[in-house]
């Protein structure tokens, strides 16, 4: 692991990587074919500013962004938005960011359970690893809010074909009463 990296909570320091956060996930996207729900600029910043987002930088260079959205009064918990730019990918950051957004999301919004939909073969090994499992949307929040998030992604279609219930995402859930259960 490349040690040159920071990983931090985001604050009014990183907003000049709004843009650049926003490109490298739309091109993480078109490059794997793949649906990520599109965010606006002043979405990312203002996640940012709430300390709600987790970068990873090395020295002044953006490397890796990952956010945190809260639903159902904090029943719910997503981190969102995981990416690492294409030249420091293989290095383990990915996973950083991951465990970085975990501890933030552990933090904001104690005993929630926290969520993430992905496609990507990675991050879903990254999750089950930090001891997230495969659930079906159902086990997911039900707020309208957060679906509506969907709505950019190419496969949108086939969620909406579906009432909410699948897609080709793969919905991973960390229920922290769980690893409490389980000694963890």
């Amino acid at each position: 692991m490349d040690d040159t990296f920071t990983v931090e909570v985001a604050g009014a320091q990183h907003l000049k990587y709004v843009d650049e956060i926003l490109r490298t996930i739309e091109d993480a996207a078109r490059d794997r074919g793949t649906g990520i729900a599109k965010r606006k600029p002043d979405y990312i910043a203002k996640k940012m500013m709430e300390g709600k987002a987790v970068i990873a930088m090395k020295g002044d260079v953006f490397a890796g962004f990952c956010y945190v959205e809260c639903w159902e009064h904090g029943e719910f918990v997503a981190n969102s938005g995981l990416i690492v730019k294409k030249e420091f990918r293989q290095q383990g950051l990915a996973r950083r960011i991951k465990k970085k957004a975990l501890e933030l999301s552990q933090e904001l919004f104690p005993g929630a359970k926290i969520f993430g939909l992905t496609t990507g073969l990675a991050v879903m090994k990254i999750n089950t690893s930090m001891g997230y499992v495969p659930v079906t949307f159902s086990e997911l929040t039900t707020d309208p809010v957060f679906w509506k998030g969907c709505e950019n992604c190419v496969n949108y279609d086939v969620l909406l074909r579906n009432n909410f219930t699948r897609c080709l995402c793969t919905g991973m859930l960390y229920d922290p009463a769980a690893h409490k259960e389980e000694g963890k």
